[in-house]
C-alpha cells in the first residue's frame, strides 16, 4: 500500500469518526465534553489535510528501471592500491 493509500484510508476514517461524533451529539447534547470531542476531531482532519500537503505525490519513476549486478567476478586490477578494511595494506599485517 502506498503512502498516498494510507491517508486516504485516515481520511476515511476521519470522516467516519467525524459522523459517529456528530450522531453522539444528538444523543448527549452539545455540553462542553461534546465540543471537545467534536473539536478534536476538526483538529485531526485539519492535521491530516496539512500532512496531506507536505508528502509528495507519487511520481513515477521516469527512465529508471532495474540495474542488474553481474555475477562474474570483479577485475582484481580494481583493487589493487585499496586496503583491506580493518586491516590495512596487503603487505602489512595488524597487530
Amino acid at each position: 500500500m502506498s503512502l498516498q493509500d494510507d491517508l486516504t484510508a485516515v481520511q476515511r476514517c476521519l470522516d467516519d469518526l467525524a459522523r459517529s461524533v456528530g450522531r453522539v451529539e444528538q444523543q448527549v447534547g452539545g455540553g462542553l465534553e461534546m465540543r471537545r470531542v467534536r473539536t478534536d476531531a476538526a483538529h485531526l482532519r485539519e492535521s491530516l489535510a496539512l500532512l496531506r500537503d507536505s508528502v509528495p505525490r507519487d511520481r513515477p519513476l521516469d527512465g529508471v528501471g532495474l540495474i542488474t549486478i553481474p555475477d562474474t567476478p570483479y577485475d582484481t586490477a580494481l583493487w589493487t592500491d585499496s586496503d583491506d578494511e580493518g586491516l590495512g595494506a596487503r603487505d602489512r599485517h595488524a597487530p
